[in-house]
């Protein structure tokens, strides 16, 4: 007579509901980085003060700005970390999502929280390099005194319409079309290069994050143009770089977009020749 199959924990129960985990422990992550953003990201100062509708933002006097602590250098790195995954996960989880699913139906045995988790770190880990680099790019800017030490935003129109000009040019690129593309097709990149085992998960989020970065690091420069800290410019790039990668034939977005840039910059060179006059 075979033996009674041993009830699943709850725990184990619960596990095995593997999208919903997932999908919560994302929005989760999300939420979190957001309220990390809103009480000033360890910076003691107001996202609300350093939020602006206006578009150049106000130009003020800034003087180059001393060494950062390392104290100042952990803050600023974690900040611009915890905003990229406050903006980037919500435009990932239909990849991180499809991934859960098709790594339960690889491993129908095993769990596929733990892979996802291992798949996520991967990416995120892209964008930790990516937040190195931003963080002494703004460090150098404002030992130039390009960008305010306080308000984080562009103090030179020149460097605003600079920015936003090769912001449009990679828009309308073969790189962004080819990027853009990869992140438009999780099922393709997953099915192309499946890899096995943890870090096999991770190896296949760092290469996503990878692609991911290099679909939107222009477009997340340009927050020196509107306010690294904007909350209106922060939640208008999020909501654009989803938009760009999940509605159906969305490439003209991009090309859209960049044409778009290309005319604020023009904007900002007339005004900037107006105010010297």
């Amino acid at each position: 007579m075979p033996l009674p199959e041993s009830p699943m924990t709850a725990a184990e129960s619960l596990l095995r509901r593997d999208r919903w985990v997932v999908a919560s422990c994302l929005v989760l992550l999300c939420l979190l980085s957001w309220y990390y953003l809103f009480v000033g990201a360890g910076t003691g100062m107001s996202t609300v003060a350093m939020s602006t509708w206006q578009f150049p933002p106000p130009v003020y006097d800034s003087m180059g700005q001393g060494n950062w602590s390392p104290a100042c250098w952990g803050i600023m790195l974690l900040m611009w970390w915890i905003m990229m995954i406050a903006m980037m996960v919500p435009s990932a989880a239909p990849m991180i999502l499809l991934y859960a699913r098709v790594c339960r139906r690889h491993q129908s045995d095993q769990l596929s929280v733990i892979p996802t988790a291992y798949f996520l770190l991967g990416y995120l880990i892209a964008w930790l390099v990516f937040s190195v680099a931003a963080t002494a790019l703004q460090w150098y800017l404002e030992q130039l005194g390009l960008v305010h030490s306080m308000m984080m935003w562009s103090n030179s129109h020149l460097l605003s319409a600079l920015f936003l000009l090769a912001a449009g040019i990679y828009q309308l690129s073969p790189l962004k079309a080819v990027c853009l593309q990869h992140c438009r097709s999780p099922a393709g990149y997953l099915s192309a290069n499946w890899l096995k085992g943890r870090s096999g998960a991770l190896q296949m989020g760092l290469r996503h994050g990878i692609f991911c970065v290099g679909c939107c690091w222009f477009l997340m420069l340009l927050l020196f143009v509107g306010g690294i800290m904007n909350l209106v410019w922060i939640a208008g790039l999020a909501i654009f770089v989803l938009l760009e990668k999940i509605l159906p034939r969305a490439a003209w977005m991009a090309r859209g977009s960049g044409a778009f840039m290309l005319l604020l910059a023009g904007y900002l060179v007339v005004v900037m020749d107006a105010t010297a006059k």
